[in-house]
């Protein structure tokens, strides 16, 4: 994991003034280090958030631990649609209606949506948060941003950043192994959102921060290399991991922005989690679709850049002077992105899903998704550049043969 005197450093560089780095305890039995750390800060009154699933894996042992110190802890179970918990006004209001207004300390307990909830509550309640990870799923634990789904679409809301994240190994070991895929899933997304990060600093003039980048891609890197070990989530491998979307989500802490790990892909996911709350179905997990997303946006970057390049269409956009003035460079950095082979290949090894069938999205669905899903956020990527410039509606047919 980065070392807190690169974390300070960043943010020194930044001018950020406010950033805290949260005490990260992320080893076998992490969960019973909770309740000394509350005393050390004389926490007296606290309320525990999970979900069914998560209340059996943490939750109830979480609770049962902290009532033998004598510790005032309140559970909240989230109610859930379609059988899952979902980011919305309801869920929202369910936690800010049973929080009592003199909690000291609120506990989010599992993944990426329990966070997300407890994270806005706390930061407009001004109450702080501990993170209690149940699985390697995402990377945003320790980040301020909570994407919500509200009035039906995916925002993201800048809030508060847990003051300290408390990870589980044997916990997070024993997780199902499709939360561990779409964790790894998450991190392979870093390929096309570190470029078009940069695609953003070239054409857009949009800021962009070389070291915070350096640190992303280090994570992930580090992360493909240790693939073999992630697969069959032994400490070492689950370690490796977890550590790494605990950095991914530090980094966009500092930042106070999520674009070093969102960019293109995280788009395409958003805009097909729209459309399946629209639709009343099932959502997927985060990072499975972001994997899957990968795959696809790499394909299209390399099938199209060029066109971008060559398109009349140049001189009366916007971006004319930063795609002429860096084009190719830009041509340089997709020739670097892996194959979208290579892709699959690392995701099959964490059994994860790899194609849009394995999803379960209709064809449709994801050729709106690659002519639309670029108005989602008010950002310069590969995806908007492309679309600015073609002149017929991508079919996801072309793209990616069927399997």
């Amino acid at each position: 994991m980065l070392l807190h005197s690169e974390l300070n450093r960043l943010a020194e560089q930044l001018q950020v003034n406010d950033f805290k780095i949260p005490e990260v305890v992320l080893e076998p039995k992490a969960i019973y280090r909770l309740k000394d750390f509350l005393k050390v800060k004389n926490i007296r009154k606290v309320v525990i958030v999970y979900d069914h699933n998560t209340f059996a894996a943490v939750g109830k042992i979480l609770l049962e631990d902290l009532q033998a110190e004598s510790l005032e802890a309140k559970g909240i179970l989230v109610k859930e649609e379609n059988g899952q918990v979902i980011a919305d006004e309801k869920s929202l209001v369910q936690v800010f209606v049973e929080t009592p207004n003199d909690t000291d300390m609120l506990i989010a307990v599992g993944s990426g949506t329990i966070h997300d909830i407890v994270r806005f509550v706390g930061y407009k309640m001004s109450i702080p948060f501990l993170s209690v990870p149940t699985a390697a799923s995402v990377d945003g634990f320790t980040s301020k941003g909570a994407p919500l789904i509200l009035h039906g679409v995916k925002q993201t809301i800048q809030t508060s950043a847990p003051i300290a994240v408390f990870a589980d190994i044997e916990v997070l070991q024993a997780a199902p192994q499709k939360l561990t895929a779409a964790g790894f899933g998450d991190i392979l997304g870093k390929y096309t959102s570190l470029l078009d990060w940069e695609i953003s600093k070239l054409v857009g003039n949009e800021s962009y921060n070389e070291t915070a980048a350096l640190y992303t891609r280090k994570a992930l890197e580090t992360c493909v290399a240790k693939v073999e070990q992630i697969s069959v989530a032994d400490e070492a491998g689950i370690k490796i991991l977890m550590g790494a979307l605990i950095e991914s989500g530090l980094v966009m802490q500092v930042l106070d922005h999520s674009r070093p790990a969102s960019g293109a892909e995280h788009h395409l996911s958003h805009y097909w989690e729209m459309h399946l709350l629209k639709t009343n179905k099932k959502q997927l997990l985060h990072g499975a679709k972001v994997a899957v997303a990968t795959t696809l946006i790499i394909e299209l970057y390399k099938k199209y850049w060029q066109e971008v390049l060559q398109s009349p269409k140049i001189k009366d956009s916007r971006y004319r002077e930063g795609i002429e003035k860096h084009g190719a460079y830009i041509s340089h950095l997709i020739e670097q992105l892996p194959s979208p082979a290579f892709i699959e290949e690392l995701i099959e090894k964490v059994s994860g899903p790899t194609t849009i069938e394995e999803l379960g999205l209709p064809v449709e669905l994801v050729s709106k998704s690659l002519n639309e899903a670029y108005h989602l956020r008010d950002r310069c990527t590969g995806l908007l550049l492309i679309n600015a410039i073609k002149e017929a509606d991508f079919q996801y047919v072309s793209l990616l043969k069927q399997n």
